[in-house]
């Protein structure tokens, strides 16, 4: 055997050669079914493979405080939830916070939000949209930008930027945790700062850390979706805004033992 022909037999023989042209590239995910299925059937399946696992519409609405607060004095009743509807990349949320003057009769402060939200990271989604104040007046409008998720160590956190129409720049922060301490009872700290860019007289806000607040709250979850609670609750004005406050004859702080309930469907 001449070595042309030695060389010859080796190529022909080594599995490159022998292997046939596809396996030498890596295959299209899913391509090898579509090699025996009809396209489109093929999509079908695949649509509703994606809808059963992450992909259908969904929604859920989450009363997280709804409950009466004694104010020191002056009572007052706290509604604070949020929705949402959508996909798990696509999703509508609703915020709102309702705060009512049981002694005045009147609506301290009503805030409705409506942000599209998208995923940015495993835990974190990305929210933009409008917020409007109904009260305290001057109502207002504005555009929100802000990110909320799970952070390490299980801490829930949603953080935001407002723009008024105004041009008035501000920023809020919530975090809250949650302590098992049975399967049933559940211990929650929460905490929400609020900042301002610059001071807002008529709106009684002044520049830096405006408010702070901080709770504690006991929880029983009769279910999942129904829990009862108590626990306390408090909050203060800083800076600009105590002085804005005070002027008025208000109060710069407030400790409230607080009774409500939390639910969701």
């Amino acid at each position: 055997m001449t070595r042309a022909q030695m060389i010859a037999t080796i190529i022909l023989l080594s599995p490159l050669a022998a292997a046939p042209a596809f396996a030498q590239e890596t295959p299209v995910p899913g391509s090898q079914a579509e090699a025996y299925w009809d396209k489109n059937e093929f999509k079908a399946s695949q649509d509703a493979l994606k809808k059963e696992h992450g992909g259908g519409t969904n929604y859920m609405i989450l009363a997280d405080r709804f409950e009466y607060q004694s104010g020191e004095g002056s009572p007052a009743l706290l509604l604070e939830g949020q929705g949402w509807w959508g996909t798990d990349e696509n999703r509508l949320w609703i915020k709102s916070e309702i705060d009512y003057d049981l002694d005045a009769g009147s609506f301290e402060e009503t805030e409705l939000q409506a942000l599209w939200s998208r995923p940015v990271a495993r835990y974190f989604d990305l929210q933009a949209g409008v917020r409007h104040d109904f009260e305290p007046g001057p109502s207002r409008t504005y555009a929100v930008a802000g990110i909320q998720g799970l952070a390490p160590y299980w801490f829930e956190v949603d953080g935001a930027v407002f723009l008024s129409e105004e041009g008035d720049l501000s920023a809020r922060f919530e975090a809250e945790y949650e302590f098992l301490l049975t399967q049933r009872l559940v211990l929650q700290p929460r905490t929400e700062l609020n900042f301002a860019a610059e001071d807002v007289p008529e709106l009684e806000t002044g520049a830096g850390l405006s408010t702070a607040e901080l709770g504690l709250r006991l929880r029983y979850e009769f279910d999942r979706q129904f829990a009862p609670y108590v626990g306390v609750n408090w909050q203060a004005s800083t800076g600009e805004t105590a002085g804005f406050v005070r002027a008025r004859g208000g109060d710069t702080e407030t400790l409230s033992f607080v009774t409500g309930i939390r639910l969701w469907f």
